[in-house]
């Protein structure tokens, strides 16, 4: 390595990564989104499960794994919490005894009202064609980065 390799190196700050620009404007997203979530009684990961069941309902618990980006094991106690609150309910598939559908109950349906409320777009000061062009960025990378590990790079 080149001296002036090392001092680029040396001088690199945590604000010049892009995984730490994406992590902290998550945790900031969060923070947006508490006050709204706490009012619904859920958690973050809880909502963004019910806005999948929103989406498409009645579905296994390893499809709504795979759009979640969720392993069963951190899943199945946020389905477990849910079904306790009385927002989902679990069940085995009869076509297929070793999946278990994930369907909305009626209070589950009834959060669509108060959760649809909760718009970010002016807390990010972004415009709304910015906010389409950011999200899709997002997307993009994270497609990327999901398909390079996939192939092993």
């Amino acid at each position: 390595m080149k001296s002036t390799d090392q001092s680029a190196a040396a001088n690199v700050k945590l604000s010049d990564f892009l995984c730490f620009a994406v992590y902290s404007a998550n945790l900031a997203f969060g923070k947006a989104y508490k006050p709204i979530l706490e009012e619904l009684g859920l958690t973050y990961t809880q909502y963004i499960t019910i806005i999948a069941l929103w989406e498409e309902d009645n579905q296994t618990v390893s499809s709504l794994g795979e759009k979640l980006f969720l392993e069963s094991n951190t899943l199945t106690p946020i389905l477990k919490k849910l079904e306790a609150a009385g927002y989902v309910e679990r069940q085995r598939d009869p076509n297929d005894e070793r999946q278990v559908l994930v369907g909305l109950t009626k209070n589950g349906r009834r959060l669509r009202e108060k959760g649809l409320s909760m718009n970010l777009l002016e807390a990010t000061g972004l415009a709304p064609d910015e906010f389409a062009k950011v999200q899709k960025a997002i997307v993009t990378l994270r497609n990327n980065l999901v398909k390079a590990v996939q192939n092993g790079e």
